[in-house]
């Protein structure tokens, strides 16, 4: 039987509460060789609501697992009318002051990297360079047939020709890119195959239900066993994708550090949890450590 894959967790009575003291992550970015690993709540900030946090998208969303977007063309056609309307505001997103304060961060030494568990590529529009995408990245489409790589713009120009006229109202946006519509509204949308090949497309991102790639996952852990300190932004770290590599740093005794307004699945794992919101406690820790953060991303987000 096909296991659904975890959404949900509920914190137990027995973690540490959070706190307010940017102390303990002043200190451990000031000694330099910190890894960063970032989930959907930096992102917050931005316009792009997270999973899991009060009104979160789980609430109202299930997002697409791999075994439904491959077993059926139904669930493909009704994925691709959803992120492609989605994709029209996903792509207008701009990294907000948490990103810009990471960014800051690696220019001036302090970080051994950036794993982040988001698909946007705000990491990268605010500055940052050392960034791996462990969820990959809806700026990429694939062709599960041959392999092809294409730019998701080229795709949405695609699709906004097979599509004349496509303009639903969406309830919302989701972390996935994905628009809240209803089966009413995805209608008889157009999906395009591969253009080389005719086969299936994909977004280059690892869905629900779908393994992160090994070698990508070999090198985040090997980027946390060179870290100082793990630094968690904005994660609830329900899903094993994340979790796996606090469990990680905390059985090798580095430190792992948590800033997330609500309690995590990592907490136990962590010296603190710093509950405070992002953009704000990272810009009072940048002003700390006398590292300046730009008011502006390089480039622009996924679109």
């Amino acid at each position: 039987m096909r296991m659904r894959p975890t959404l949900s967790w509920s914190p137990t009575d027995d973690l540490p509460p959070g706190t307010t003291d940017l102390g303990p992550v002043a200190d451990a970015l000031g000694s330099g060789g910190v890894l960063v690993l970032s989930g959907a709540g930096i992102s917050t900030e931005s316009g792009i609501p997270d999973y899991r946090g009060e009104g979160g998208s789980l609430s109202r969303h299930t997002p697409m697992t791999y075994q439904d977007f491959t077993a059926s063309a139904q669930a493909r056609r009704r994925y691709w009318a959803r992120s492609h309307l989605g994709w029209r505001t996903f792509g207008r997103a701009r990294p907000n002051a948490g990103h810009r304060a990471v960014a800051a961060f690696e220019r001036h030494g302090l970080l051994a990297g950036v794993i982040t568990q988001n698909v946007d590529g705000l990491h990268q529009s605010a500055g940052s360079e050392e960034v791996v995408e462990l969820h990959g990245s809806l700026d990429r489409v694939v062709c599960l047939s041959c392999g092809t790589f294409t730019a998701r713009r080229a795709l949405a120009r695609r699709l906004e020709e097979a599509n004349a006229g496509f303009a639903p109202v969406a309830a919302g946006i989701n972390p996935d890119g994905d628009a809240d519509l209803g089966d009413e509204q995805v209608g008889d949308f157009r999906v395009v195959p591969c253009a080389d090949c005719g086969g299936v497309l994909k977004p280059d991102v690892v869905f629900f239900g779908e393994a992160v790639p090994p070698r990508r996952v070999e090198h985040c852990r090997s980027l946390v066993r060179r870290a100082t300190c793990l630094l968690v932004l904005g994660s609830s770290l329900t899903v094993m994708s994340g979790l796996r590599f606090v469990r990680q740093a905390a059985e090798a005794g580095t430190p792992v550090l948590i800033v997330n307004r609500d309690a995590t699945r990592g907490d136990r794992h962590a010296v603190t949890r710093v509950a405070l919101p992002l953009g704000a406690a990272l810009t009072t820790v940048a002003e700390r450590l006398g590292v300046p953060v730009s008011d502006e991303g390089v480039a622009s987000g996924a679109g």
